[in-house]
């Protein structure tokens, strides 16, 4: 008893889905046994004859309702669909027993034809009871299915959101993840710079913490939003390559251009802040010429960014070139711009290029 109080009772919390579930079907039900009355008004325009109409079908289809019912609220989501499937085969067992001892143990059916005095007709409404006996039992068995096959179809379509909302959780804490690396990563890269430059010059290695302080600033208040203004992130990448700029010889030459038509345009949060660190580290040497150019324009169309360096790669032992940032940026890019960018990467005459197209 207590067992059956506790099954009872955990359906009895439901939430709004399954009540909009459960209502639909309530009203399918309702639309079913109110056809014939609105028929009959429609006829004869008399709502005696629709409620008699109203009234015929309900009576007729009630024990038809109730088996839905028994299944659709109970034997298929406690039973069927709790691991206790022999509660759902059970319980309709017991309805089709049931039903077969009211039609013909309980009911003579002989009692059913006893007003008819023609031997013909008297066996044609004998043979007609148990055919629409055996169409009852028959009914029963085929509005369980009903009744399964609809709730089958409602958790379907339930875990399908689940999944989705699942999945997008778990993007946008992979996203939340990944933008938290770049903070660490830039830093990481910075800090090294002014470390070098206070050897050389320490005041510029001052100016060069002000800077710093402003880039940390945009870098953790203004890029909490999945999208930023472009306008604010082509400021962010020319003060860091100012910043960059300080460790580098005359031997290097460093180029930027930014061409973007359109001010309106945003732009997930320091996207290409890795690549060009990247280039910083992997094209700059202290004895040989360099070269850095670094471009982005932006149409109505697309954004493209490009940044090409001279090719001096890091040995075994500088770990500054792991490589993190750049998987970091694919990866954001995979997540933020599915199917809507290109990313190309070549290495021509000791010259390696990159070159990202978003797709607006």
């Amino acid at each position: 008893m207590m067992n059956f109080y506790y099954l009872c009772s955990m359906k009895l919390k439901i939430n709004r889905q399954e009540l909009i579930f459960y209502g639909l079907q309530v009203a399918a039900w309702l639309v079913f046994l109110m056809v014939p009355a609105i028929s009959a008004f429609i006829t004869t325009h008399s709502w005696s004859s629709s409620l008699r109409a109203l009234d015929f079908n309900a009576r007729v289809h009630w024990i038809s309702a109730a088996i839905y019912f028994v299944n659709s609220l109970f034997l298929v989501p406690c039973g069927y669909y709790r691991n206790r499937q022999w509660m759902f085969w059970g319980g309709n067992a017991l309805i089709l027993v049931y039903q077969v001892f009211i039609f013909f143990f309980l009911f003579d059916p002989e009692e059913f034809v006893s007003h008819v005095s023609n031997e013909q007709y008297r066996q044609y409404a004998l043979s007609s009871y148990y055919a629409s006996s055996f169409v009852a039992i028959l009914m029963s068995a085929l509005l369980a299915g009903i009744a399964l096959l609809v709730h089958h179809v409602y958790r379907s379509q339930a875990i399908k959101r689940q999944l989705k909302e699942e999945k997008a959780k778990n993007t946008e804490a992979e996203l939340a993840w990944l933008k938290n690396q770049i903070n660490p990563h830039f830093l990481f890269n910075t800090l090294n710079n002014i470390s070098s430059l206070t050897q050389i010059d320490p005041d510029a290695a001052q100016d060069a913490i002000a800077q710093l302080s402003d880039l940390l600033r945009y870098a953790m208040y203004e890029t909490r939003k999945d999208l930023v203004p472009l306008q604010g992130e082509m400021e962010f990448m020319r003060n860091y390559v100012e910043l960059m700029k300080l460790r580098c010889s005359e031997k290097t030459e460093v180029n930027s251009t930014f061409n973007v038509q359109r001010s309106t345009l945003e732009i997930a949060p320091l996207l290409f802040i890795s690549l060009i660190e990247n280039a910083f580290k992997h094209g700059v040497s202290s004895n040989r010429d360099s070269r850095i150019d670094i471009g982005l324009t932006a149409d109505e169309q697309q954004l493209i960014f490009t940044c090409d360096n001279t090719n001096y790669p890091k040995t075994d032992s500088d770990r500054s070139g792991s490589g993190i940032g750049l998987e970091n940026t694919r990866r954001r890019l995979d997540l933020i711009y599915k199917d809507r960018y290109t990313w190309e990467q070549t290495l021509e005459d000791n010259i390696y290029k990159v070159k990202i197209t978003i797709k607006l």
